[in-house]
């Protein structure tokens, strides 16, 4: 398609007209991959005869396809845009950069972004020559020079080592050229905004080549110097008044603000990386020295008298306040830098400070025309990198930890001042705003106070004194920051209960508050009190309208903080949330498709929806935990969950996938049954694991292994889907995959495992091919990790059925090999006498089983020979395996010992506490539930990979001995050798004595000892079954 008939398609796609636009959008996608293409696009970008509205649509039409095809997104995969094209682009993207407005330059530079990225240095060699000449041309062309070298110097911000090569070769090409052209811009007399611009080009420029490393150019003292002048000129210099826009929003943005803004933040970066000599690298040292002794001093200077327009009136912009605060924060430490500021110490902390901490003018403007974004920028991590008052905060803490002697006292009397003259005022007069920046600065030093002589002390009479009565106070503002200080101090030892339980109705009736930031502060606030709270029936009676308060307010926000107070309140009340569990759950998935319509309305992605999401279903999980022990409620639960795990599982749910895989754990584990419609969800998790979630395999595994083991007849018995078929398709596709690494799949032998576990003597047709895959796999697996894993699949085999398991190990010729492997790999030890594989008690008794299933067959299958060689090392691993959990039952019991004898007074109260409340006949109960979730807990731990390598002697802690339960729990090793041995015995005697005799004294004298202890453990059994059942009656 020629230039002018691509022009009207490009015009029809701006049409008003449905059928046109959409007849338009299918002809530009008809031709985008024709030769050419790309080029007739930035031809028309270009073109200055034609409608902007038309070059505009070019130049997204332009940058979309060059951003999803200029590289091919797949190794091997074929080029979409020519050679000769991207030739042609890159020759002429350069030249028309500077000469379109810049509406389409923004398109144009995103476009070079994306090719830069893609081809240099290695296909567009040329780029920093023509970057080189142009910077010594004129106007035009210098703008379209650092525009470009901008784009280029970004690419390399974040490398490190090899990669950030290119960025020494950038630097001595460009930057004696960038400093001359500095220089001049400077010394312009009454500059246009435009210098600023260009101006800002070069310090973006500069930080981007120093942000991780100084370029070994800077190192020569009399260049860095030349930098640094101009650096302190930019810092020192006024801005111009002339131009300033009057709006505070535009003012921040305006050019010579943005210039004074890069260059506090590039002398910050050099000051906090590279001017530490503590830090730095030896070679780096030197230049650390220099920085300290001759720019750190003048900079904190120039800085202290940029904060000097703030006590006059005057502006400064929040970004450019922030930064500077912060580099003051990093001055304390340093003991030359805190004499320099010394000084000037009082000033700064009372009159620059601490007024900024102080509720202002825009603050209320704020809260009274738009109180959500109040409460938003309030609770918002990335307003705080920005934030003057979250600055001034970090200075004052900063200051009484670094430099607390004397300073600490000082400003407490200064607080207390001002505590004294708001309390003696006549309310007309009462300094409002100064005690909502006192109380501020009280909550932001909690953590000092709560431990400082003689301040810890007279907390609580300080609560009662100056916070409390703000709970009442006709200001929003304080009312709010009054619940704000009691959350920070709610852990406080109240000495008088009547103070913590007024704090904490006073926080609860700011739930009901008319104001919405009061409301979101007292919400905030109740988490720390229901932690603190040692007596829950303070909370207990309003348990159900705290619960409707706070649904009110997550219909009016979307904040995490909600969700995790909401999540505490359930864990401390565990089980008696269970009459508001499924209207929790309502509300909460109602509050989770809110947060996600938000957060897919918000194009810049960093929308609160998001994380409030994840949040909601976290808290789902913890109320499923809570309610455990009553299976009926999940069954009226499910509903409400249903739609959201089947949405959230497919690639729609990838940002919340871990937290919607936990929720499937709760509802196939602890429901009564698995119910056909939770059923419909194991294709949508097969879909994901193989096609994108193979990092989620841990995850995906729980749930899977729940449906196998708790749904085994539906997983055999249905063909619509077919459940077996569906899970070889996915589990052969991973295995067999080259590029996945062995710790990607380790999960996968996991669940062959909880096939054969659970399905014994149902599906001998799928041993041959999860054998076959099995020992392919085994065949180059590296880590020992999967080789373990991947033998104990053979083991849980011949456990399975011994007689199909070896008939099709010596038909696929593998038997003898894989045998061998076995033995080799129990054998193998370290120096320190550990065994290197199959560490986990687990691991053993499966090894165990599966050689012992082995004794029990036939003499035409096992030869005397190889039988006596299993029975040898099923002896010497039953030897193990009994040593270990003695050992871990030793250890078990020194920990309740401990437990025992180091109990906590607060322990000690909360346990008379729950006696008192919950009664004295739950103790069976708990310990049911309890062993049920930690069964859940330990599918979880039991599926984490040994990430230690050969030669670590710590390779397994305690904590991973609790495994799954599965079928094989009840089968007791000792027991099932003995009888196995026994049957040998009644069965070919001639054989069995064969076998005897070809043990010698010292495993003549192990299969004695393994004997006897199966007489114990069958003793042992026994006494449980029969505690059990008079436990139960």
């Amino acid at each position: 398609m020629d230039p002018p008939s691509l022009a009207l398609v490009l015009q029809a796609a701006l049409s008003q007209n449905p059928e046109e636009r959409k007849a338009a959008e299918e002809s530009l996608n008809q031709f985008q991959y024709t030769p050419q293409h790309l080029v007739r696009l930035l031809q028309i970008v270009v073109n200055g005869n034609l409608d902007l509205a038309v070059r505009q649509v070019a130049s997204i039409n332009f940058k979309n396809f060059v951003a999803k095809n200029w590289s091919p997104n797949e190794p091997g995969e074929s080029p979409k845009i020519s050679t000769s094209d991207k030739d042609i682009v890159r020759e002429n993207i350069l030249t028309f950069i500077t000469q379109v407005p810049p509406l389409l330059r923004v398109q144009l530079g995103e476009c070079l972004k994306t090719i830069i990225q893609a081809d240099y240095p290695e296909q567009w060699p040329g780029l920093l020559h023509w970057i080189k000449c142009n910077l010594q041309m004129q106007d035009e062309q210098i703008y379209g020079a650092l525009f470009v070298l901008r784009i280029l110097s970004r690419k390399f911000e974040f490398k490190s080592d090899e990669e950030r090569t290119p960025v020494y070769l950038i630097v001595e090409e460009t930057f004696p050229h960038l400093l001359n052209i500095f220089n001049k811009l400077v010394h312009v007399v009454h500059p246009p905004v435009e210098v600023a611009d260009l101006i800002k080009l070069i310090c973006k420029i500069f930080w981007s080549s120093i942000y991780l490393e100084i370029p070994k150019q800077l190192f020569d003292p009399t260049i860095f110097n030349a930098w640094m002048v101009l650096f302190l000129n930019i810092l020192e210099r006024d801005v111009p008044l002339e131009g300033q826009p009057s709006d505070p929003e535009i003012r921040k943005s305006w050019g010579w603000w943005k210039v004074k803004k890069w260059a506090v933040h590039i002398l910050n970066r050099l000051f906090t990386r590279f001017g530490d000599t503590k830090i730095q690298k030896p070679e780096c040292k030197a230049f650390a020295q220099m920085f300290q002794k001759n720019y750190a001093g003048k900079i904190l200077e120039c800085h202290l008298h940029l904060l000097n327009i703030i006590c006059t009136g005057g502006y400064l912009p929040d970004r450019v306040i922030n930064l500077i605060l912060q580099y003051l924060s990093s001055s304390l430490s340093r003991n030359s830098m805190y004499q320099l500021l010394l000084p000037q110490l009082d000033i700064l902390l009372f009159d620059i400070i601490f007024p900024l901490m102080c509720f202002n003018d825009n603050d209320q403007t704020l809260w009274d025309e738009d109180p959500h974004e109040y409460v938003r920028k309030g609770y918002d991590i990335i307003e705080d990198l920005y934030s003057p008052r979250t600055a001034a905060m970090d200075f004052v803490s900063e200051l009484v930890r670094k430099r607390g002697k004397g300073n600490l006292q000082k400003f407490i009397q200064f607080i207390v001042e001002i505590f004294r003259r708001y309390d003696e005022a006549a309310p007309d007069f009462k300094p409002y705003r100064q005690k909502d920046g006192a109380l501020l600065a009280i909550g932001a030093l909690c953590d000092k106070l709560k431990q400082t002589d003689p301040y810890k002390s007279e907390l609580e009479r300080m609560l009662v004194q100056h916070v409390f009565p703000e709970f009442n106070s006709h200001l929003g503002h304080l009312r709010a920051k009054a619940a704000w200080v009691a959350g920070q101090y709610a852990h406080i030892n109240f000495s008088d209960k009547n103070n913590f339980r007024r704090a904490l109705h006073s926080v609860v009736a700011g739930l009901r508050d008319p104001e919405l930031p009061v409301r979101v502060d007292s919400v905030f606030a109740l988490r720390t009190f229901v932690e603190a709270c040692k007596d829950l029936n303070e909370i207990r009676p309003i348990l159900p309208q705290l619960l409707d308060e706070f649904f009110k307010l997550m219909n009016e926000v979307e904040n995490e903080d909600l969700v995790f107070t909401l999540e505490t309140i359930v864990d401390k009340f565990g089980e008696e949330m269970a009459p508001y569990a499924i209207g929790l759950c309502q509300n909460l998935a109602a509050a989770f498709w809110r947060c996600i319509d938000s957060s897919e309305a918000d194009d810049e992605g960093d929308d609160p929806g998001a994380l409030a999401a994840v949040g909601c279903l976290r808290a789902i999980s913890t109320i499923l935990e809570s309610v455990s022990r009553l299976p009926h409620l999940f069954v009226q639960i499910e509903p409400t969950l249903l739609p959201i795990m089947k949405r959230m599982l497919t690639t729609d749910g990838q940002d919340v996938f871990e937290e919607v895989l936990e929720i499937v754990s709760y509802m196939t584990f602890f429901s009564p049954t698995i119910s056909l419609e939770m059923w419909s969800l194991w294709p949508l998790i097969m879909e994901a694991l193989g096609d994108w979630a193979i990092d989620f395999f841990e995850n995906i595994l729980v749930p899977l292994d729940n449906y196998i083991s708790r749904g085994t007849s539906h997983f055999l018995t249905c063909k619509q889907p077919d459940y077996q078929q569906s899970l070889w398709n996915t589990l052969s596709l991973i295995m067999s995959d080259r590029n996945i690494e062995d710790g990607d799949i380790e999960s996968a032998p996991k669940l062959i495992e909880v096939v054969f576990q659970n399905c014994k003597g149902q599906v001998d047709q799928w041993v041959e091919p999860y054998l076959r895959l099995t020992i392919d796999r085994l065949k180059r697996a590296e880590k020992p990790y999967l080789k373990c894993l991947l033998i104990k699949v053979i083991a849980d085999a011949l456990y399975y059925n011994p007689s199909l398991t070896l008939g099709t190990l010596q038909k696929l010729g593998v038997a003898t090999d894989v045998f061998n492997l076995w033995f080799q790999m129990l054998q193998q030890v370290k120096k320190s006498g550990k065994h290197v594989n199959f560490k986990r008690e687990h691991d053993k008794k499966i090894c165990c089983l599966g050689l012992t299933s082995l004794m029990a067959l036939p003499a035409d299958q096992l030869p005397g020979e190889a039988m006596a060689r299993i029975c040898k090392a099923a002896l010497e691993l039953l030897v193990l395996y009994k040593n270990q959990v003695a050992e871990s039952q030793k250890k078990d019991d020194g920990n309740d010992d401990e437990m025992d004898g180091f109990q906590t007074d607060e322990e000690d109260d909360d346990e008379d506490d729950s006696d008192k409340e919950m009664g004295d006949d739950t103790e069976e109960g708990d310990e049911a539930d309890s062993t049920k979730l930690q069964k859940l807990a330990a599918q979880a731990r039991a599926f984490q990979p040994d990430e230690s390598d050969e030669d670590s002697d710590d390779e397994y802690t305690d904590d991973d001995e609790e495994e799954v339960e599965s079928p094989i729990d009840s089968v007791d090793p000792f027991i099932f050798f003995v009888e196995t041995v026994q049957v040998v015995q009644v069965s070919d005697p001639a054989r069995f004595q064969t076998l005897m005799q070809s043990l010698d004294f010292h495993y003549q004298a192990l299969a004695s000892g393994i004997a006897q202890h199966a007489e114990q453990r069958k003793a042992e059994i026994e006494k449980e079954k029969l505690d059990k059942a008079s436990a139960a009656s």
